[in-house]
């Protein structure tokens, strides 16, 4: 049986997994990255990347398509090759790809593909190959949530790898669902032309957002004509009549398509965790501290596995923070509070930290700010004067809590606020940051303001 010997060995080439290589290499420790498909993982292939290629056709077509006339554009036909507008999909993917490969070469990291699995203290198994490690990083992500008695089958009903990567589109389309995957794809179909019916068990859109951004993207999506339920009950889906018919409490939906897309699950079966001692909770999702580190010794767990925000820039963040503890070189612990979120639909959802409702949760009295896009001129260039940013901040301390945006580029502005934060900030020194003219991060800075009372422009 071959073997060799790491000091570092990750199990998972994901975002999270191939930063984590990265690091640990940059560190000194010789290094080994485990993928048993493409390095780059679910971001790089069926999720991040080749989502927002497609939202940005989406986006194209409808404003040229919708909105010429407005901004004096005129085209006699505008129509669109959905076969040419996955090839750049894939173009875009593929062109990233090759630079995680010509990454590994450069930072000199043995990337063995298959399989691995944990086979004792210090040993990982790919397939006959025994790998001696000193330290392991877990990073082997997650996978689309099913629900019982509905199967996926591709067609008819798809997840979001089916509908990430397919080269064709349906006519209607009814979507489970109505967190950030749900809403994303809502606005791609919607403005590709589909008939969209989106449908959330909870009371409100996006239900991990603050409130106000919650109604606020009901308001634009209903304006656009995307058929918003919530607080519905799916009983069951069946095809019918050359589709789909999804069984509510109250009645049917029916499309030529059914996308279910209620969250994810961690891949952690089948990886040696319950012998080499590594615990899991109730959903599948290894149990980690604030280093990343498992319930067994030399054993450390990111990304998506790992749970919390299965965000690949979380994952990347976590993967950083293990290797620095694996290799006495702490910096700081992973700070979930700190992770920012973006939601690439039409309208663009980000945030970062508490919603008004957990801080006031948490004990905190707070002061809010809101300023809307309506009054930054940029927004109003842009055509788009929906939405507005919020600044959580506290009463007391005027320290920002959270802060959350949704409209035009909304993923584009949370940087700002999210270092504020890092830095333990004050509202108002966001405020008095000088913000250049006329640009989007206006609105930043109007929203700390007027969580003081002082914003200028409204």
């Amino acid at each position: 049986m071959p073997s060799a010997d790491f000091d570092a060995v990750i199990i998972g080439g994901g975002t999270g997994g191939y930063v984590a290589a990265i690091r640990a290499s940059q560190l000194g420790l010789k290094t080994a990255l485990v993928e048993q498909g493409k390095l780059g993982g679910v971001c790089l292939h069926l999720g991040c990347i080749p989502t927002k290629a497609l939202l940005e056709s989406s986006e194209l077509l409808a404003k040229v398509r919708d909105r010429g006339p407005e901004f004096g554009v005129t085209a006699k036909q505008v129509g669109f090759d959905y076969g040419r507008i996955a090839d750049r999909r894939d173009g875009v993917v593929n062109q990233l790809w090759k630079g995680v490969q010509g990454l590994m070469k450069k930072n000199r990291i043995e990337v063995i593909e298959g399989r691995g699995t944990l086979a004792g203290k210090g040993a990982v198994m790919v397939g006959s190959t025994r790998l001696r490690a000193r330290n392991v990083v877990l990073a082997t992500g997650s996978r689309p949530r099913g629900l019982p008695g509905i199967e996926f089958d591709g067609k008819a009903v798809v997840n979001s790898d089916h509908a990430t990567t397919a080269r064709d589109l349906p006519e209607s389309i009814a979507i489970i669902g109505a967190g950030a995957i749900g809403v994303e794809f809502a606005s791609f179909y919607h403005q590709m032309g589909a008939k969209v019916t989106l449908l959330e068990a909870l009371d409100r859109l996006v239900p991990l957002e603050d409130e106000d951004v919650s109604k606020e993207m009901a308001r634009s999506f209903q304006k656009a004509g995307i058929d918003v339920r919530t607080g519905v009950r799916v009983k069951g889906a069946k095809k019918a009549r050359g589709g789909v018919s999804v069984q509510l409490d109250d009645g049917e939906v029916f499309a030529q398509q059914l996308l279910v897309a209620i969250g994810r699950q961690a891949n952690s079966e089948d990886l040696g965790l319950e012998k080499a001692g590594v615990e899991v909770d109730q959903r599948g999702f290894v149990k980690v501290d604030e280093w990343m580190r498992t319930s067994a010794d030399g054993v450390w767990a990111i990304g998506d596995l790992a749970g919390g925000y299965l965000l690949a820039h979380a994952a990347a963040h976590e993967g950083i923070t293990a290797v620095e503890d694996m290799a006495g070189k702490r910096v700081a612990p992973m700070h979930q509070e700190l992770v920012t979120r973006c939601t690439y639909s039409h309208p663009q959802i980000s945030s970062v930290g508490l919603t008004e409702a957990q801080a006031r949760a948490a004990g905190h009295e707070v002061k809010a700010g809101r300023f809307p896009f309506v009054a930054n001129g940029r927004a109003l260039i842009h055509g788009e004067p929906g939405g507005f940013a919020k600044v959580v901040a506290d009463a007391a301390t005027g320290e920002v809590l959270g802060t959350h945006v949704i409209g035009v580029e909304a993923t584009e502005l949370i940087a700002e606020p999210a270092l504020a934060q890092l830095f333990g900030g004050d509202a108002w020194e966001i405020g008095r940051n000088i913000h250049p003219h006329p640009t989007l991060s206006e609105a930043i800075g109007e929203a700390a303001l007027a969580a003081d009372g002082v914003a200028i422009h409204i």
